[in-house]
C-alpha cells in the first residue's frame, strides 16, 4: 500500500470530481491521501472532501501564498477549527505552512515578515496542541529551521525537499520526514535524485503535490494522486531496492510522522 502525503485533492483542477480521482488512486492501492488546507476559506471543504471519500485525511494551516491577504482573525479561526477537528479522526496535521522566498515581493520587507510571523504562530499552534506539520519549503530552508529550532514541534514532513544534504539533516534531526515526488523524476534534477537516492530510507515518504508537481510523463498535464505508485518506482530505481519494500517503509514512515494517520485502519 501506499500514502500520498500531500495531495491538493479540493484544487479546482479536481473540478468537483474528487471521488473519481480518489477512487482511481484506491484503485492504485493508495490507502491514504492527506489533502492540506492552505487558508480559512477552505478549512470546511477540505474536512468535507476527506469525510466524503474512503481514503483521504486533511490537515489544517495558512499557506505562506496565502498570508498576504490573511488576517489576525484568521488565525483565531485556525485554532477554533482544530480545536473542532480534534474530534475527528480524519484530522491529522497543521499544514500547510512555512515559508516561500521564490515568489517575487514575499520574501522581501514587509511581507517576509508576515509570513514569518503567521508561521511562526502555527508552529505554537501545532506545539499547544502536540500535532505534527507539513512544511512548506520553498528557498527558506535555513530560516524554517531556525523557527523549528525555537519553537519546537513533535515533528511532521518537509513537503518536496529540495534543500542541501545538510538541510536534510537538520530536518531529520528535528524528527521531520521529507517528501519526494514528481521532482525526482526528470532526470535533469540531478540535486533531488542525488537526495532521493542517498538520503536514509527511514526519513522519506511520497507525494504528488496533485494537481501540481506532475511528473516527466506527464508534465505539463496535471499531476493526481494515482501516480504515487509510479513516482514511488522512480525512487526505488534510484536506491535500487524492491519496490514492496519501498511500500513497506515509506508507509512506516508517513504513519510515524502523522501519529493521527497512524491509528487509522
Amino acid at each position: 500500500m501506499w500514502i500520498d502525503t500531500h495531495c491538493h485533492l479540493d484544487a479546482a483542477e479536481f473540478c468537483g470530481d474528487q471521488a473519481r480521482y480518489a477512487d482511481a488512486a484506491a484503485q492504485q492501492d493508495v490507502a491514504w491521501i492527506v489533502i492540506p488546507a492552505v487558508e480559512r476559506g477552505n478549512f470546511a471543504r477540505v474536512a468535507a472532501i476527506a469525510a466524503a471519500q474512503p481514503n483521504c485525511t486533511y490537515a489544517l494551516g495558512i499557506h505562506p501564498i496565502f498570508v498576504p491577504d490573511a488576517k489576525e482573525a484568521d488565525l483565531l479561526a485556525l485554532r477554533q477549527a482544530i480545536i473542532l477537528a480534534l474530534k475527528d479522526p480524519l484530522f491529522v496535521a497543521i499544514g500547510e505552512i512555512g515559508l516561500d522566498f521564490f515568489v517575487p515581493g514575499l520574501g522581501e520587507g514587509a511581507l517576509r515578515e508576515k509570513q514569518e510571523y503567521f508561521y511562526m504562530e502555527q508552529l505554537k499552534l501545532a506545539r499547544e496542541f502536540d500535532l505534527p506539520v507539513l512544511l512548506h519549503v520553498r528557498r527558506s530552508q535555513d530560516i524554517v529551521l531556525k523557527h523549528l529550532r525555537r519553537i519546537k514541534v513533535t515533528g511532521g514532513i518537509a513537503h518536496a525537499f529540495n534543500g542541501s544534504f545538510q538541510q536534510a539533516q537538520a530536518f531529520i534531526g528535528l524528527n521531520f520526514k521529507l517528501g519526494f515526488g514528481g521532482a525526482m523524476t526528470f532526470m535533469r534534477a540531478l540535486q533531488i535524485r542525488r537526495l532521493a537516492a542517498q538520503l536514509p530510507l527511514d526519513a522519506l515518504v511520497l507525494e504528488t503535490d496533485a494537481p501540481d508537481m506532475s511528473p516527466a510523463w506527464l508534465h505539463p498535464q496535471k499531476n493526481v494522486p494515482a501516480q504515487i505508485p509510479q513516482i514511488a518506482a522512480v525512487l526505488a530505481d534510484l536506491r535500487g531496492i524492491p519496490l514492496q519494500h519501498l511500500a513497506e517503509v515509506t508507509t512506516t514512515n508517513a504513519r510515524t510522522a502523522l501519529p493521527r494517520l497512524a491509528l487509522l485502519n
